[in-house]
Order: structure tokens, then C-alpha cells, then sequence
């Protein structure tokens, strides 16, 4: 088998992982100014939702332990189908009807060779640059109270 032909599909399954993710984390007013420069608003038909539910969020002591219920959590997710065919999915915590729609409306643009660009760079590029400087200030807060303890040895007498 040609390794091009192994290496696609993975590639593109990542890409869409990665932007379902960096979706599921945007902002309400990233996704409406993207909508907002967005040049030809697609057609949209509702699959199903916007509809808010419960999960289950499963936990586990030390990241080995045995795994246990630690509470339920508020999701919203929706799938939207463009006039062209492609369908798009989203699912994000809260209560948020607009943004997972808007967001699924993006994961739709986003599989379609036309608009991907435009997705990653208005919409997905700059998501990913917010997070990482959360995670950076987070990170930096994080080590401002850092404990370090060490242990001097003392001599035999």
C-alpha cells in the first residue's frame, strides 16, 4: 500500500480532531466575529439541536486507579448539514445553543476544501493562540508557588 494513502487519512482525521477540540473551546465573540468576516454565509439545515443534556464525568485516582463517578456535567451539542451535503458536528460544556451551532456550522467549513483556510485562519488560529497563553500565564501562576522541599543530610557523630 502506498504510504501517501496511509499517512491521509490519519492526517485529516487529526486536523478534524484538532478543530472539533479548538471549537469546543471558542469564545462567543471568536466564533461570531469569524461568522461575522465570513464573505457567503453558508445554507444551513438543523439536524438535530441545539440540545443541552448530561454526561457523566468518570474520574480516576492517580490517573491508574480504579475508575469512579465523580458527577455529571452540562454539554450542548449540535449537527448542522450544509446545502452542499457536508455535515457538521459540535459539542461543547454548558448551556452555550449559539456557539455549539455556530461551532458545528465551523467544523462543516472546515471539511470543505473552499473555506478551510479561511476557518484555520480567522477562527481556529487565533483559538489556539488564546489557549496557549492561558496555559502559559496558568503555568507561570502555577510556579510562583511552587514549594520546594529538600532534606539536608547530617553527619553520624
Amino acid at each position: 500500500m502506498d504510504l501517501a494513502k496511509q499517512i491521509g487519512p490519519n492526517a485529516e482525521t487529526n486536523g478534524r480532531r484538532r478543530a472539533v477540540g479548538l471549537l469546543a473551546r471558542a469564545m462567543t465573540d471568536e466564533l461570531r466575529a469569524a461568522w461575522d468576516k465570513l464573505p457567503a454565509k453558508p445554507e444551513v439545515k438543523p439536524v438535530r439541536g441545539p440540545e443541552t443534556g448530561l454526561v457523566m464525568v468518570r474520574g480516576r485516582i492517580g490517573g491508574g486507579g480504579a475508575p469512579f463517578n465523580l458527577g455529571e456535567a452540562t454539554v450542548t451539542r449540535a449537527t448542522v448539514l450544509l446545502a452542499s451535503g457536508t455535515a457538521g458536528h459540535a459539542q461543547a460544556l454548558g448551556t452555550a445553543k449559539n456557539n455549539v451551532r455556530l461551532a458545528a456550522i465551523f467544523d462543516a467549513l472546515w471539511q470543505e476544501a473552499d473555506t478551510r483556510d479561511f476557518v484555520e485562519t480567522t477562527l481556529l488560529g487565533p483559538i489556539e493562540a488564546r489557549i496557549a497563553v492561558e496555559d502559559k500565564q496558568k503555568a507561570e501562576e502555577t510556579a510562583a508557588t511552587r514549594v520546594d522541599f529538600f532534606t539536608m543530610v547530617r553527619g553520624d557523630d
